[in-house]
């Protein structure tokens, strides 16, 4: 292929956009639908060869829409190589493009029939050839029913475009999808592959761009992708005659009752993501707690809010709220007193749930709710933020204003211009304290001069990948506190 399926675009679209960039393809007279749907079909048959599983026992899923046409150029092609898949048909098509492909198909000497659960026995492969970009609403009965077969199997399974059953815009899923191994993606990456459901069921994102990548670029994205590659030179080496005073302080209030460790993990992390001086406020007897294996994090007893409370938080350049906060007076009142601040701030945990009780607007920080956190703060179930994500993210900005960060499989990012995808991390973040380390990660950079939209990409990225790296020896079992040393690895992008 002339397009490489190793790499990916950062611009991430939705499928109106895609659909938009194909019919301006084709009226411009680049193209005609029908051509892209055998360029589909060669990518994908270029994935197969080059993963050596165009000669195993196939089966081709073909849908009624152009995914299915795709799916019949795959078959097509494969009989040229002498296999003769198995095509199952899920329905009968009505597009000219449909049409096409199966005339094509039937007279290279193509066999189709129904679909029916025994006839995947067998299979070492599957072509998912169903939906594509068309799932929408809840499945059918049938649908559901075909794919829990295909996912019950061994076979390895190529989806063509989008895992059938998955949401291009949202990444939701209602009630199944095909669980694939590989995504082939044509014409433009959708948004919805990166985030939600979509992070499960993808498996590993290939990408075809049909030659509409000059025709999407006349289009807005609707987010951005970022990774690793974010990091390099971000930060870069920092001046030889630096001082801690110059690389940038924080002050961390949390851990009430029970729960010194979230500010404990919120303050290594901060320092571990290159501030130079931290501050925790907490509870007076968590001072052990906070000191024992970390010394460097400077403490502060707090009974009451006092004018030394205020003085701290005067004295830093960046404030983070709730790691451990509690709800009780004692961080209500820190709370209200970091309200009466002009410094920036990063919100998590029990802010947010206090946020969400006296709602108010600022710009200069950034909120880092979880789903459940996010459902508490917009007033709805935490289903309903999972439904549709990009909506979720983009009314919290709109309500609370500043930097939102929607954690979960795929979070997001938005500051009420531009909005990121950052697919990074895996599920041994889903553990205590994770969400406290990257509090403080985001803060550190914030403190080292990064604005908040960067610091909180950068933040997110830092975090996942140290849990990447961290997960090498398992993902199970991994701890918050296991990925320190890999955020002082990634921070010195320089020596990457």
């Amino acid at each position: 292929m002339s397009d490489s399926c190793l790499s990916l675009p950062q611009t991430l679209y939705s499928a109106a956009q895609v659909k938009a960039a194909e019919v301006n393809a084709v009226n411009s007279g680049a193209c005609s639908l029908y051509e892209l749907v055998e360029q589909a079909g060669s990518a994908a048959m270029a994935i197969l060869e080059s993963s050596e599983h165009c000669n195993l026992p196939t089966v081709i899923l073909v849908g009624k829409g152009n995914n299915g046409a795709d799916a019949l150029v795959v078959a097509r092609l494969l009989l040229t190589k002498g296999n003769r898949a198995r095509v199952l048909l899920l329905g009968q098509g009505k597009t000219q493009e449909y049409v096409t492909a199966m005339a094509a198909f039937v007279e290279a000497g193509g066999v189709s029939e129904a679909f029916t659960e025994s006839a995947l026995e067998g299979a070492d492969v599957i072509i998912d050839g169903v939906l594509g970009t068309g799932s929408c609403g809840e499945l059918s009965d049938d649908l559901q029913q075909c794919f829990n077969a295909v996912n019950a199997t061994p076979a390895w399974v190529l989806s063509l475009d989008m895992p059938s059953g998955v949401n291009a815009d949202t990444g939701n899923v209602n009630p199944v999808a095909i669980q694939a191994d590989v995504t082939l993606c044509f014409g433009g990456l959708k948004q919805g592959l990166f985030t939600s459901r979509a992070r499960h069921f993808a498996g590993l994102i290939r990408y075809a761009s049909l030659g509409l990548t000059d025709f999407l670029a006349q289009l807005p994205a609707e987010a951005l992708r970022v990774d690793a590659g974010y990091l390099k030179d971000l930060l870069g080496r920092r001046p030889r005659d630096s001082h801690k005073g110059k690389s940038g302080k924080v002050t961390i209030m949390g851990g009430n009752y029970g729960m010194a460790g979230a500010v404990r993990l919120a303050g290594e992390a901060c320092l571990r993501a290159g501030a130079g001086l931290v501050t925790v406020i907490s509870r007076p007897e968590h001072q052990l707690t906070v000191n024992a294996n970390r010394p460097e994090l400077m403490f502060w007893g707090c009974e009451l809010v006092d004018m030394e409370v205020y003085l701290r938080l005067g004295w830093a350049d960046v404030l983070v709220l709730g790691p451990g906060l509690g709800k009780d007076d004692w961080g209500y009142n820190l709370y209200k007193a970091v309200g009466l601040s002009d410094k920036p701030c990063v919100l998590d945990a029990d802010a947010l749930n206090l946020l969400s009780k006296e709602p108010c607007r600022q710009v200069n920080r950034v909120l880092t709710p979880h789903p459940g956190e996010a459902a508490r703060l917009l007033g709805v179930s935490t289903a309903q933020i999972e439904v549709d994500r990009f909506a979720a993210v983009r009314q919290l900005q709109e309500r609370f204003g500043g930097v939102v960060l929607l954690k979960g499989a795929g979070t997001l990012i938005y500051d009420g211009d531009s909005l990121v995808v950052a697919p990074v991390g895996n599920p041994g973040l889903a553990s205590g304290g994770c969400g406290d380390v990257l509090s403080g990660i985001i803060a550190a950079l914030m403190a080292q001069g990064l604005d908040t939209m960067t610091a909180t990409i950068a933040g997110v990225v830092v975090h996942g990948e140290a849990a990447d790296l961290a997960a090498l020896a398992g993902e199970r079992g991994m701890l918050a506190s296991d990925l320190m040393p890999f955020i002082r690895q990634l921070v010195n992008s320089d020596l990457i």
